[in-house]
């Protein structure tokens, strides 16, 4: 698939260009291109919506000409979305509110695991043919798109499965009688979508279930209709897009419809005559599901909307104009190419088993910092270590501005303040002001942590090693017990206490595997199996290269 490029009228002097792409592609903890991808494109003073998750990149973004170019760019700079292919169209106004670069377990949600659509996808088909399939009687044309896309617009003669959501399509593509196998053969089928995302992770999924023969339309119905001219097009009615320009039709240009601003249903001008429409608060379809509570907010919100229009102020939406980006953030042995690395890093001081270390990079990885890592060797540290911070501890943190933080504790909340996607500053539930928490924290520093090193290095210090082990085993019998009541510390999601108490209940852990795998807290064992294995704690623990 080649890149596209867009129609002449793409953006004018006074209008925007609308870029759409996606890619299928493995990116290894997506988390690394958050924060920098957000600072690119606010210093554009593009909008939209970006989504990074492990298979890959999907967004739509909006601004002037120059911008949308400069973050597609800086997108393609990385060796991984080289080849990264857009869709761009005009629209009179910017049709997003804000920036949002998001993590996402999926960039486009099917919900059946291993479906690899950069490896199993279906054939490709472009615009230009993809007439021939639809005159096919041999072949079933599904569009996989929610039903109220289909409902104002799609190719005649296809199918229409009638999912609310796209995670519904698998359950009706193993029930339905249109491809039920016949013959002894499954049919032909050719699947179609608003960009391609969507056909091409159900063409995978239909290939995983022994469909032989499967395409999609290449680049979508936008492509479509960019591509084949009106008198030969098979396309009926408009095409709905996820921004508000609502939906677009032949050439991409703008389409008649509006979103009911309640229930986000697209409506004609003649749905705006029903005696229910009343613009921001209902419309025929959604008015007997809401609240009068929410009809009054919804009239709120439209109050509040018609105010700062008549100020010519900015309802909602994040500051666009350009800002200084947040401090990068590879740690060492980060797949991030040096094309996206500001040159000015925050140097890290690090030694790769230390459980303070650990801890440290663990919030600095979360958080979206990238560093500069100094993998450090105890036997002979740095004369730039000593020269930060002369008692020689890892983890040491040098900010850009020359701040020196030495306290691994330390380093987790001045990163975690400046950005905390995962909420690790906020408990769900137990820790009052954090006290709780942080009496958790230091009760691990300190009793435990004696305890461990005279168990963990019974030659350096006198006393029993057995007698300091079940000193420390009191501490996480404890923990088994908190944990009993929910899957982390304080909640059902990780917390602070969480990631600066695993470090050391792991290095506990493996000082005797055998004894500690024997012990009764089957608690604690499913919560640091599931901290350690997962892919934040393993992408901190790989070897610097």
């Amino acid at each position: 698939m080649k890149n596209s490029h867009p129609p002449p009228d793409a953006t004018d002097a006074t209008g925007f260009s609308v870029a759409a792409f996606y890619k299928f592609v493995n990116l290894v903890d997506p988390i690394y291109l958050q924060v920098p991808l957000q600072a690119c494109c606010e210093r554009n003073a593009v909008r939209g919506t970006i989504l990074l998750a492990e298979e890959g990149i999907n967004g739509t973004i909006a601004g002037s000409h120059e911008g949308v170019r400069a973050v597609l760019a800086w997108l393609r700079s990385d060796p991984r979305l080289s080849d990264l292919v857009h869709k761009e169209a005009a629209a009179a106004s910017q049709p997003f509110a804000r920036m949002k670069v998001r993590i996402k377990r999926e960039i486009v949600k099917l919900g059946v695991p291993h479906v690899d659509p950069s490896r199993m996808a279906g054939t490709y088909v472009k615009p230009e043919e993809w007439n021939n399939l639809l005159d096919d009687p041999d072949v079933v044309v599904v569009d996989v798109r929610n039903d109220y896309e289909v409902a104002i617009g799609t190719f005649e003669g296809s199918v229409n499965p009638l999912t609310k959501t796209f995670t519904e399509l698998p359950e009706w593509a193993r029930n339905t009688e249109v491809l039920r196998e016949k013959g002894g053969r499954k049919p032909k089928v050719a699947m179609f979508c608003t960009g391609g995302i969507r056909c091409e992770k159900s063409t995978a999924f239909l290939r995983t279930e022994g469909f032989d023969e499967v395409y999609h339309l290449e680049g979508g119905i936008l492509k479509y209709l960019e591509t084949v001219p009106p008198e030969a097009s098979r396309w009926k009615g408009e095409c709905f897009v996820f921004d508000e320009r609502v939906s677009v039709r032949h050439g991409v240009k703008q389409g008649e419809y509006e979103l009911c601003r309640s229930c986000r249903y697209p409506l004609r001008a003649e749905d705006k005559e029903s005696p229910f429409f009343v613009a921001g608060v209902s419309c025929a379809r959604c008015h007997a599901q809401t609240t009068d509570t929410q009809k009054a907010s919804f009239t709120e919100r439209e109050r509040q909307i018609a105010f700062a229009k008549k100020r010519n102020q900015l309802h909602v939406g994040a500051r666009m104009e350009p800002k200084k980006a947040r401090a990068a953030v590879p740690l060492a042995g980060a797949a991030m190419p040096r094309a996206l690395i500001d040159p000015t890093l925050p140097v890290l001081y690090s030694f790769r088993r230390c459980p303070y270390a650990i801890r440290a990079r663990l919030a600095l990885v979360v958080s979206g910092h990238v560093c500069e890592v100094r993998e450090v060797v105890l036997a002979n540290k740095p004369a730039a270590l000593l020269e930060a911070s002369p008692k020689g501890t890892v983890p040491v943190l040098v900010t850009t501005e020359g701040k020196v933080i030495d306290e691994s504790l330390d380093i987790m909340l001045w990163a975690l303040r400046r950005h905390d996607p995962e909420h690790w500053l906020e408990p769900q539930h137990g820790a009052t002001e954090g006290k709780d928490r942080d009496a958790l924290i230091a009760e691990c520093d300190g009793a435990f942590k004696y305890n461990l090193d005279r168990y963990k290095y019974p030659g350096r210090y006198e006393g029993s090693a057995a007698t300091h082990r079940d000193e420390g085993a009191a501490f996480l019998l404890r923990l088994d017990a908190q944990l009993e009541c929910s899957p982390y510390l304080f909640g059902q999601r990780p917390s602070l206490a969480d990631m600066a108490v695993v470090p050391f209940v792991r290095q506990f852990a493996h000082t005797d595997e055998t004894w500690f795998a024997t012990q009764p807290w089957p608690a604690l064992h499913r919560w640091l199996k599931a901290i350690t294995e997962g892919t934040l704690f393993k992408r901190v623990m790989q070897q610097p290269r």
